[in-house]
């Protein structure tokens, strides 16, 4: 793992007495866009949530800049892991600016506290997600994919080098969902940022990731370049699903096309 910041060696994570992770070893590549895909019930937002460190393991480690992420103290790893997690809860009666600004706090030191960079990181990020307008509504009163996006921002407010995103397109529409993702795309490419997501939407996955990580039941299937790794056979066996694998028009990445219906082309 001498070439990754983030990564699991032989990682094994559940809740009670169910093991739901086990024995995994990742890597993540840097300044890289890693999606994780996989049936309901796999382990991706279980995996996602041992890597932050919000879940700890039963066995193995998380590694982060070469140490064990255990060992870290909160705020440092809070200064280089932003987590977007798939459910969040906002406090009763806080504004949007007050919610992103809670994104610095891990920059925040006991003899200093708010800053001009403090203010610059929260007003780049709201203008990036498209919030700015909202700044001074009540979180409660959004919609939800306006929250989302809210969330998003503050994750960015934290201006950490990795990013880790559960779902972020939960309660998007299509274009806001196509507008988030090619946000996070520009802040790989532009900004170096490596971005780690769970997502359902598989195409969406194929057509973003660097690489793809598929899961079933709380292992490792495949991981690489998506047009490498995604086939019919793979999501027929992870899935059940029976499809064909096309081109991308926009982008050449694969694009799974499920197998229609008898009932949808009877008549037709």
């Amino acid at each position: 793992m001498t070439d990754s910041r983030l990564g699991a060696e032989l990682l094994s994570l559940g809740y009670g007495d169910t093991a739901i992770v086990a024995d995994l070893t990742l890597a993540i590549p840097d300044g890289r866009i890693t999606m994780i895909v996989g049936p309901n019930a796999c382990g991706k937002s279980t995996l996602l949530r041992g890597l932050a460190r919000l879940l700890r393991p039963r066995a193995g480690r998380v590694v982060l800049d070469g140490t064990d992420i255990s060992g870290l103290h909160t705020k440092e790893v809070a200064r280089r892991l932003g987590l977007l997690p798939q459910t969040s809860i906002a406090p009763e009666g806080i504004t949007v600016a007050d919610l992103v600004a809670r994104g610095r706090f891990p920059h925040q030191k006991l003899l200093r506290q708010w800053s001009v960079a403090d203010e610059k990181a929260v007003t780049e990020a709201m203008t990036l997600t498209g919030v700015s307008e909202l700044a001074d509504r009540l979180v409660d009163e959004l919609s939800g994919g306006q929250r989302q996006r809210v969330w998003v921002a503050m994750v960015l407010a934290q201006q950490t080098p990795v990013l880790l995103l559960d779902e972020p397109t939960t309660y998007l529409d299509i274009a806001h969902q196509v507008e988030l993702l090619d946000l996070f795309a520009m802040l790989n490419r532009s900004h170096g940022h490596t971005v780690v997501a769970v997502l359902h939407d598989l195409n969406h996955a194929c057509r973003y990731a660097d690489e793809i990580v598929v899961m079933k039941a709380g292992r490792i299937v495949e991981h690489g370049e998506p047009g490498t790794v995604v086939t019919a056979e793979l999501l027929a066996d992870v899935y059940g699903l029976h499809c064909q694998i096309i081109d991308d028009p926009e982008t050449g990445t694969p694009l799974i096309v499920p197998r229609a219906s008898p009932y949808l082309t009877a008549g037709r």
